[in-house]
């Protein structure tokens, strides 16, 4: 869940209008890089991952906000087990490995079972076109287009090209989804 600090209601610029907690999962196939980007938001650096069995968990901070990311391992044998984490969510961060031509239509079917679960019917979808610093890379309309993201129509989401070991496009995601969960 992402808790807000009280302080951010303060010293706020705009109007904040969050109630309680917001809670953000973050899922993908497996090696599209979850791992790598939750650590690089945590602790700003890159760490050496091996394959998620199960899930981490993580608090960021970000722009007075304390995010808990649940970070899901996505092999498949391990993602029906995706679905205990969604309850109370509101921000879904689906990582794709825009390299990876030959599994993103796996990709676009994995992220429209998860979209049809009661649990996620309200929340905000947020994309990483990750590794888009790799020369094969989709680029984020074709992403777009492949996963089928205009077909959601009663769906608030956003697609960012990211760079999970550079930090590109992280911040800009972050600022997307922060800014759709405070208009909630």
């Amino acid at each position: 869940c992402i808790r807000i600090k009280p302080e951010a209601v303060l010293w706020s610029s705009e109007p904040v209008y969050f109630n309680g907690d917001v809670c953000v999962v973050l899922v993908g196939l497996d090696a599209a890089g979850k791992t790598t980007i939750l650590y690089k938001l945590k602790l700003g650096e890159i760490v050496t991952t091996i394959p998620t069995i199960g899930f981490n968990v993580e608090t960021v901070e970000y722009k007075n906000i304390c995010f808990t990311v649940w970070d899901v391992g996505g092999q498949d044998k391990i993602r029906p087990l995706w679905r205990h984490y969604f309850q109370n969510t509101q921000g879904l961060i689906f990582v794709v490995d825009s390299n990876d031509r030959e599994r993103v239509a796996e990709s676009a079917e994995e992220l429209s079972k998860m979209i049809q679960e009661d649990e996620l019917k309200e929340a905000v979808l947020l994309v990483f076109a990750n590794k888009q610093d790799l020369p094969n890379a989709m680029g984020v309309s074709e992403l777009t287009d492949k996963l089928g993201l205009h077909n959601l129509r009663s769906r608030t989401w956003h697609a960012q090209a990211t760079c999970a070991t550079q930090g590109t496009g992280l911040y800009e995601g972050l600022d997307w989804l922060s800014n759709e969960l405070s208009k909630r």
